[in-house]
């Protein structure tokens, strides 16, 4: 049953990387689009991003409640060690959240609409920053256990250049899904075609910012490269990764918008299965090679069967839920610019 336990975790931190990822890349989206074209961005990525907005988080605490039951050494030395990283994500989830009613639902348009909207598109740049942060100081080796000041033991574990380099990285993914489930919700072509431009530089930028948390790797002296092209699953999940972004660009060119989220989907699973693959069952990584693993660190045997099969049967309310949900969302029209 750990194996289920363990299956149920990846698959929720994935699904909220996808999910919420795109949610956050709204924001992302929002801050680099010029004021002319702000008004219709926005407009189209309500569309798009609306089933999603509805249940982003909800990945992200069915994570948070397997470590605590099943994996409580893991979950106290993150919430200890990297408490400050994890209080700002926290307050940028509270913040984005808030504004973006209010931005919306407010019943009297004035001039608070002002300190809505930046409020919304800064947390959405911060929040996915830190959980990149947080990612990274999991695996980078840097948190110390035998750390006896502040510093050392709350700002050292996660203040590093691969770490920040991580969360950069998850902020490009964001934007990228984001410019991805954009398209398609317009009818009008020029405006179609103006979020297909978004789509090559949010790709781009991607690349780049990858290519930054490999040269930080180095800088720090984290063995990435063995990580993920050391063992063959791993290679070959970036091979796949790097040959469907060659059909990605041909979805572009050709208008397939289903086609271009199945591929940046596949994209991210092969990404995430590359980073995590070669240290496995080891999730977070300690300063002088005592890690920390989900098959030693587990929880007792009945708490994790329990947890298992309570997740099993938790799956079968809420996946076809969701579908549905999504279902619900795809049979409105796509928006009409004039």
């Amino acid at each position: 049953m750990i194996y289920v336990v363990i299956s149920f975790l990846w698959t929720a931190i994935l699904l909220y990387i996808l999910l919420g990822g795109a949610d956050f890349g709204a924001g992302i989206i929002e801050l680099f689009t010029s004021k002319k074209n702000r008004a219709k961005t926005r407009k189209t990525m309500y569309n798009a991003i609306g089933p999603i907005w509805e249940a982003n988080h909800m990945w992200l605490i069915i994570a948070v409640v397997i470590l605590f039951v099943g994996f409580p050494k893991i979950y106290t030395t993150i919430s200890v060690y990297l408490h400050i990283p994890l209080v700002c994500m926290l307050l940028g989830i509270i913040a984005r959240g808030t504004a973006f009613v209010f931005r919306n639902y407010d019943a009297v348009k004035d001039e608070m609409q002002r300190v809505y909207t930046p409020i919304f598109i800064y947390s959405s740049l911060i929040t996915p920053f830190f959980l990149g942060v947080i990612a990274g100081s999991s695996v980078s080796g840097s948190i110390d256990l035998q750390a006896g000041d502040f510093v050392s033991a709350y700002i050292y574990s996660w203040l590093s250049w691969f770490s920040v380099t991580v969360g950069i990285f998850t902020v490009s993914i964001c934007g990228f899904l984001a410019t991805i489930f954009i398209i398609g919700q317009t009818d009008n072509e020029v405006d179609r075609k103006y979020f297909i431009r978004k789509a090559y530089r949010a790709i781009y930028i991607v690349m780049f910012c990858g290519a930054l948390v490999f040269a930080a790797s180095v800088i720090d002296k984290i063995p990435l490269f063995a990580w993920i092209l050391g063992g063959v699953p791993g290679l070959i999940a970036i091979i796949a990764a790097s040959l469907s972004l060659l059909i990605m660009f041909w979805a572009l060119n050709k208008n397939k918008p289903v086609l271009l989220r199945l591929l940046a989907g596949f994209q991210i699973t092969m990404i995430l299965f590359a980073a995590t693959y070669s240290h496995f069952p080891d999730i977070v990584l300690i300063k002088n090679g005592q890690n920390l693993s989900l098959l030693t660190h587990q929880g007792q045997v009945k708490t994790i069967d329990t947890l298992g099969y309570a997740l099993l049967i938790g799956s079968i309310f809420i996946l076809p839920a969701l579908f549905y949900l999504i279902y619900i969302f795809q049979q409105k029209k796509p928006v009409q610019q004039p």
